[in-house]
């Protein structure tokens, strides 16, 4: 490229917005030298909020990767420097030969130009030139997470899975490691001889997702005055009802199980009691009321709890609201929830119950009114029809921030997901 001699442009760390500040550059996939192109994605960064992707918005040759691998940089602050003939097409960009014009900020991870170059893919037949040359490297981040701990070089990774995709079956296997909960040395503090030979503590850095969810409950578990009722359900008939939506057609590639009726049971609550689903403007002294349901599902991931929402969750018919939920739960396991996705929910759904648990207290997501609480589905003795029974029966727990939500409101808003769940008939006769 002899017409790029001298014409240096600068990528800097784009607005992440949602007030974050920085991110943390978790894996470079160029090094310099590399040609680069309009739209190719040369490196995965994590936010308080997510990891992403960050493309590139112009062609040209790296010159400098200017912050390593685990460093957290500051939005605005240059990333990559790469001399290119291409004029500066996003922003977070400066050419030093010009002033750059005023751009508006781009959100990580939501696309490029529109004539940006499309991302080529590679496959499995085409190992032995990834393993050779420059280019992404096909890994979930997961297993770059478990590469990093193992210290294994992704560059030189065997893939196995489908399309070229690194496992973590493939990880292991260039790493040696028997152990999956392999920890860094570096991570490790110096031996004290404990019994059994293993180290007496772990330190393991507070950041990314984990740092801010401490920071969110803590600021709502001591801003937000909590309340939480309880209430022991009969969801016998519930049970069946799922049995038979397994069959409809819709659910053929959707999870169709508890979480589904819990969703739409607190949604008929919702529209039955609309001031539960409500924020408190501490500055303005007012009452936000929402005439919206943005439906949070709290989601343990690799990188901690994160609360996705679903947009206009009240909108949505019950198989819409399946595969919205699949989407939502795909996506965060992957670890590719967006920033938009975990903004403006309005209230949440946790299911402590998939680890075994009966109930519990949960603290509010920040912002919102309420937070429902589902435990474990279990076979108990039931009084049923006059008659001591077995009886599916489950535990709910609704939090709730007693500024804006009083006992009166909270209870009506708990006994009618209890009625629905109870006779899941009701959602008919409410609508």
């Amino acid at each position: 490229m002899t017409d790029t001699v001298g014409r240096l442009l600068e990528f800097r760390m784009p607005d992440v917005g949602e007030g974050l500040t920085e991110a943390e550059v978790l894996t470079w996939y160029v090094k310099p030298g590399d040609a680069v192109v309009d739209g190719q994605t040369v490196c995965e960064i994590e936010t308080a909020k997510a990891v992403v992707e960050l493309p590139i918005p112009f062609d040209g040759v790296v010159q400098e990767l200017r912050c390593a691998e685990g460093e957290r940089v500051a939005v605005g602050a240059v990333v990559i420097t790469v001399v290119g003939a291409e004029a500066p097409s996003a922003p977070g960009v400066r050419e030093t030969m010009q002033a750059a014009q005023q751009r508006q900020p781009v959100l990580v991870g939501y696309g490029v130009a529109p004539q940006a170059a499309k991302r080529r893919r590679r496959t499995a037949d085409s190992t032995a030139g990834r393993l050779a040359g420059p280019g992404p490297v096909l890994a979930k981040p997961p297993v770059r997470k478990l590469a990093k701990d193992l210290g294994v070089d992704l560059a030189r990774v065997l893939p196995s899975g489908p399309d070229g995709i690194i496992t973590r079956e493939d990880v292991h296997a260039a790493s040696g490691a028997a152990d999956i909960a392999a920890v860094p040395a570096s991570a490790l503090p110096e031996p004290v001889s404990p019994p059994g030979g293993g180290p007496r503590e772990t330190r393991v850095p507070v950041r990314g997702v984990r740092q801010a969810t401490a920071a969110a409950v803590t600021s709502s578990a001591f801003s937000a005055p909590h309340v939480t009722e309880f209430v022991t359900v009969d969801v016998t008939r519930t049970m069946k009802l799922l049995r038979d939506l397994k069959r409809e057609p819709w659910a053929a590639d959707r999870r169709v199980g508890p979480l589904l009726l819990v969703a739409r049971a607190l949604l008929a609550a919702i529209e039955r009691n609309p001031d539960i689903n409500a924020s408190w403007d501490e500055k303005a002294q007012e009452i936000v009321r929402k005439n919206y349901v943005n439906l949070g599902i709290a989601a343990a991931t690799p990188r901690g709890l994160t609360v996705p929402n679903i947009k206009d969750a009240h909108t949505l018919s019950l198989a819409a609201l399946a595969g919205a939920l699949n989407d939502l739960v795909d996506a965060a396991r992957s670890g590719r929830t967006s920033p938009a996705a975990l903004s403006g929910g309005t209230v949440t759904v946790t299911n402590i119950g998939v680890f075994g648990v009966d109930s519990g207290t949960p603290i509010l997501n920040r912002g919102e009114a309420a937070i429902l609480a589902v435990g474990a589905i279990r076979s108990r003795p039931w009084v049923h029809k006059g008659k001591v029974t077995p009886r599916r029966v489950v535990t709910l727990a609704l939090s709730f921030d007693h500024r804006l939500v009083d006992g009166e409101l909270g209870s009506k808003v708990l006994a009618d997901v209890a009625t629905v769940l109870e006779r899941p008939n009701r959602l008919t006769a409410w609508s």
